[in-house]
């Protein structure tokens, strides 16, 4: 009779991923089916009622006369701006800085990198503190530099005027979110190969043409990374919003993630609040499915 040699396996493995996928499941997944599952009920009254698909009915058609879709679509439109116009700014400014100071002395070059970190390190409420001294229409620095320039004749309430507050919040949230992309960014320039950009040299190519055929396909996988997360974090703008100005004016700067706060916690309609981060997910899903079909590379 032939031997039969069953071969062992090793389970051990497993429990070193057990801790993470138990975080997962616990802080992760039970989170996203519980909050499904509320946004099929209505809690305006003490008893949840099941209402179905309602609640995306009259966030995204106005059905019934629902006074919340307006807010929702002016905030849909608030969070797609932010994160169209912050996103590729972001990636833009990260770029041209790493590669201004990679070749850099070390010293200047762990200058710069911190100086650019200390915004993302640094409490929101505090950046928040600076910024809203900074944009205050009788007393902040940026207007007495622009009237000085003559860019301007009288104050300008940057967070209060309709034409200006979301920009003034793109403003913050760019400024605290190039940390981290520049090192990442000076990081990567480290891995290129320096031979390509010798022969390159020597073959009369130029800046541009080095970038775009050697630099940038190399870097792409790194800004594959960066532009998702920017993505992820410019949708879920939240604390900005509210220490700022609480959505206004008239839901002027308000975002899908201050519309879900104001209206789980304020107003304790955790069904259209639940509805509304489904609706957030799903588009943030989308549209990280698109990065990595057009940024991703072939090796990837």
């Amino acid at each position: 009779m032939k031997k039969i040699n069953k071969r062992r396996i090793d389970y051990s493995g497993y429990l070193f991923i057990l801790p993470v996928c138990l975080f997962f499941l616990t802080f992760v997944l039970l989170p996203m089916i519980r909050g499904l599952e509320l946004s099929l009920y209505s809690f305006q009254k003490r008893t949840p009622v099941f209402v179905g698909l309602e609640h995306y009915k009259d966030l995204l058609f106005s059905s019934n006369g629902a006074t919340i879709h307006e807010p929702f679509i002016k905030s849909l439109v608030n969070t797609v701006t932010v994160t169209a116009v912050a996103v590729p700014i972001v990636v833009v400014i990260s770029i041209f800085v790493a590669m201004t100071i990679y070749n850099k002395h070390a010293t200047v070059r762990s200058f710069f990198r911190g100086v650019f970190y200390i915004p993302a390190i640094s409490s929101v409420v505090s950046v928040t503190v600076v910024w809203a001294w900074i944009y205050h229409p009788q007393y902040g620095i940026l207007n007495y530099i622009f009237k000085s320039i003559g860019v301007i004749n009288d104050n300008v309430d940057w967070l209060g005027n309709p034409n200006t507050a979301l920009y003034a919040i793109i403003t913050i949230l760019i400024t605290t979110s190039l940390g981290q992309p520049i090192i990442l960014y000076v990081a990567a320039l480290g891995n290129v190969p320096k031979e390509l950009l010798e022969a390159s040299e020597i073959d009369g190519a130029t800046k541009w043409q080095v970038f775009s055929k050697i630099t940038w396909p190399l870097i792409r996988p790194t800004t594959l990374y960066i532009v998702v997360v920017t993505t992820i974090n410019s949708f879920q703008i939240f604390a900005l919003i509210q220490l700022l100005t609480a959505g206004g004016p008239n839901y002027g700067t308000s975002t899908i993630m201050y519309l879900v706060y104001e209206a789980a916690i304020k107003n304790g309609d955790h069904g259209i609040a639940s509805a509304m981060g489904i609706i957030l997910a799903i588009i943030i899903g989308l549209i990280s499915i698109i990065q990595f079909k057009f940024l991703s590379s072939d090796n990837d």
